[in-house]
């Protein structure tokens, strides 16, 4: 699950529980990470807006498997994930 606080209100004499999702721990490149402005509900694509990154200049693997660019508005985002992000390089003479 994403890091989460629980809120307990009292109306009527009854407690009323809210979980208020805060963040997102994901794996990223091996190193355990929290993204504050992602949430369950949060896409790849999302994520890689979050870093900064351009999509045409990388591959992405979400848990052991490739992610197709096209697909990464669709693919979710869940607690825990791993990913690997690659950038690509180009140069020579």
């Amino acid at each position: 699950m994403s890091e989460k606080t629980r809120l307990t209100l009292r109306r009527d004499g009854e407690d009323c529980c809210y979980f208020i999702f805060m963040a997102l721990k994901l794996v990223l490149n091996g190193n355990a990470r929290v993204f504050e402005a992602l949430t369950e509900s949060s896409t790849l694509e999302d994520l890689v807006k979050e870093l900064g990154l351009k999509g045409d200049r990388i591959a992405v693997e979400h848990n052991g498997e490739i992610a197709p660019r096209q697909s990464w508005s669709a693919v979710a985002l869940s607690a825990n994930d791993r990913l690997e992000v690659v950038h690509f390089v180009g140069g020579g003479s």
